[in-house]
């Protein structure tokens, strides 16, 4: 993509911020009114970020479709959503496992809950939507006309900064638990860097929020009733992260820089963006595979 004139960008990652926050709370309104607190949040993650995204590409673009904003689905698509999936999940098992193995902490049934199986597919799909329209927003056409003209540095980390930001409204936030936070959105700007599509971080992101409930805590500052096992730690709030969860611990500090690796050495499958990449470059980028 040929570079834009600063003011039109500028102009134009405005306009989305606020027609997507326009969207989610019609839809927020709407969705809760119909289902509920939960899938009031997270359908308006989603349907706020399709509608923004699919109405950029018709406006500021010269023929792409929502698709092209990496949402095409292919082999290398399958392969960065396991390979985001296995992060995701491996992560939360690292910052969650030794506590357990060492005694640190353990999980219990809470009295009085005990949800039916249906409650994880519920809970799953509500966080499945969540995390894909936050990826979706945050990794879209804003982001991907940002990182085009301002180059990776100039946008992951800002964004990963303000993808924090908009959780300190989030109950029991904490200082670190932004801090690791921010660390996650840059994380998963740099996925969509590496990938130049959604998948990577979207799977990423499904998979820790959809782990950590499992084992009985809290997903930035939520409290998601899955399995009616709560874990209970009796290392301190630097460890545990207090009420914000696992998010908010020292743990998933350390875990952020593991996961950093395992991105930089997976075999990710590079594929074309239409809007990230100059171009320039894309006469050097191969082909991706087939559809499917």
């Amino acid at each position: 993509m040929p570079p834009k004139h600063p003011l039109r960008v500028a102009g134009e990652v405005i306009a989305y911020a606020f027609l997507y926050v326009v969207a989610a709370m019609l839809f927020g309104t709407v969705l809760a009114w119909v289902g509920g607190y939960l899938v009031g949040i997270t359908g308006a993650d989603l349907l706020g970020a399709l509608a923004v995204n699919w109405l950029a590409v018709q406006v500021c673009t010269d023929g792409l479709r929502l698709a092209d904003l990496g949402l095409w689905w292919n082999r290398w698509s399958a392969d960065n959503l396991a390979f985001g999936l296995a992060g995701g999940i491996g992560a939360a098992c690292l910052v969650l496992g030794p506590a357990l193995l060492f005694g640190a902490a353990h999980i219990a049934a809470t009295p009085g809950e005990q949800p039916p199986m249906s409650t994880i597919f519920f809970v799953g799909l509500m966080l499945a939507a969540g995390s894909s329209g936050e990826e979706i927003c945050f990794r879209g056409y804003a982001f991907q006309v940002l990182l085009a003209n301002f180059g990776a540095f100039a946008t992951i980390i800002p964004i990963g900064v303000i993808f924090a930001a908009l959780h300190a409204g989030n109950p029991n936030a904490s200082n670190l638990g932004l801090v690791n936070t921010a660390g996650f959105g840059i994380l998963f700007g740099y996925a969509y860097w590496r990938s130049r599509d959604l998948w990577l971080p979207i799977g990423l992101h499904f998979g820790w929020n959809f782990t950590l409930p499992l084992f009985g805590t809290n997903v930035s500052g939520l409290r998601m009733k899955v399995t009616g096992y709560e874990m209970s730690w009796s290392a301190g709030t630097l460890w545990s992260g207090g009420d914000y969860g696992p998010e908010a611990s020292l743990l998933t500090s350390v875990v952020l820089f593991a996961l950093f690796a395992y991105l930089w050495k997976a075999p990710i499958r590079r594929q074309i963006s239409p809007l990230a990449d100059r171009s320039e470059s894309l006469v050097c980028e191969p082909s991706p595979p087939s559809q499917l």
